[in-house]
């Protein structure tokens, strides 16, 4: 299942821009559509609709979200495991890897290289074999 816009879609194009597939697609001022192949489900067209013209794929209105107020992954070390599945899942590549922390810690771990560019989906945190990445909308 994927997202779709409803007929409230008032065109402004907000959605297009932040979609990280290009699922979106429509022309100014007129109802935009998502392609049900290309939607990965991770919702940030819903966070930044104007409008609240998305639905999620259970048919239930999404709310706009301030961008400031939007979840980021946040990454418990002790518990990590620096397997990289996270930064694997993340569909627009805000995931780093840091170097080793010293000769008493070999591993790298994973961190929001660019927090401008995460759109909160969660997937790096649902992808997690370890539940070592919490989704939070506040600094830890």
């Amino acid at each position: 299942m994927s997202y779709r816009i409803t007929e409230v879609c008032n065109g402004c194009g907000a959605c297009v821009r932040v979609c990280p597939v290009e699922a979106i697609s429509g022309e100014k001022k007129t109802l935009h559509t998502v392609d049900k192949a290309l939607c990965i489900e991770c919702g940030v067209c819903g966070r930044v609709c104007p409008v609240e013209a998305v639905r999620d794929p259970f048919g239930i209105p999404c709310t706009t979200v301030k961008k400031s107020a939007w979840e980021k992954p946040r990454f418990d070390t002790k518990t990590c495991m620096s397997c990289r599945i996270c930064i694997d899942a993340c569909p627009v590549g805000c995931l780093g890897l840091s170097d080793p922390s010293g000769p008493d810690d070999p591993h790298g771990y994973p961190f929001v290289e660019n927090e401008k560019t995460c759109i909160g989906c969660g997937f790096c945190a649902r992808e997690c074999p370890v539940e070592a990445v919490m989704m939070s909308a506040t600094s830890m």
